[in-house]
């Protein structure tokens, strides 16, 4: 069964592709959430934490783990997250802004052949399912010249074109009610407008549920 035993704290993600502009969002939403005086937590996956070190040597590494291998350090990345950081603010009552969550796990390790439905279920069995995410949409090959162009970046091994399509295309059949998917192709300023709405849209139902109960 879905973990939603995280007390009255709201849970947003921001996920999509490499290139999307999630952080941007997500420490925009944040710097706004704060604006307002609502207590906010800004956090990220993969973590600093040992795990996600690992991870992050691998996405980069000449010779990558194997999927399963990958997959065995998100979920204890995750589960880390989970015990010290998301359910102690959600417990609070706090609002969490995550840049990537298990969504992401499902669609890059998916995209490498393994189920994104198992994933989904497993992770599920221990980590707070969200209130809200917010799917960033945009061509993969949009998204790879962002990274060139804005970041200077070469592209990693997560980044690359034929595998971000197959990533966007495990994103487009992923469908849940809390899920709004958002045209990644606007400006960081309409985006985080557009954002904003659905996300105090959100908020305003979840105060009135709770009112209601």
């Amino acid at each position: 069964m879905p973990v939603r035993d995280a007390g009255r704290g709201f849970l947003l993600v921001v996920e999509g592709i490499d290139g999307t502009g999630k952080s941007t969002l997500a420490s925009g939403l944040h710097a706004r959430l704060l604006g307002l005086g609502l207590p906010s937590v800004l956090t990220f996956e993969p973590t600093d934490g040992p795990w996600g070190r690992q991870l992050r040597r691998s996405f980069s590494a000449e010779r990558r783990l194997s999927p399963r291998e990958e997959l065995d350090l998100f979920i204890r990345d995750r589960m880390e997250h989970v015990r010290t950081i998301l359910r102690p603010a959600l417990l609070q009552g706090r609002i969490v802004v995550c840049d990537r969550y298990y969504f992401s796990t499902m669609a890059y390790q998916g995209a490498r052949g393994l189920d994104p439905w198992e994933i989904q279920r497993i992770n599920e069995g221990f980590a707070p399912v969200p209130d809200l995410v917010l799917l960033l949409e945009l061509v993969p090959e949009q998204a790879l010249r962002r990274i060139r162009e804005r970041r200077g970046d070469v592209p990693n091994s997560f980044e690359r074109g034929e595998y971000l399509r197959l990533v966007t295309d495990i994103f487009a059949r992923i469908d849940a009610p809390y899920l709004t998917r958002l045209d990644a192709a606007l400006s960081a300023a309409e985006l985080l407008d557009v954002s904003w709405k659905v996300l105090r849209g959100r908020l305003d139902l979840r105060t009135a549920a709770v009112q209601g109960a």
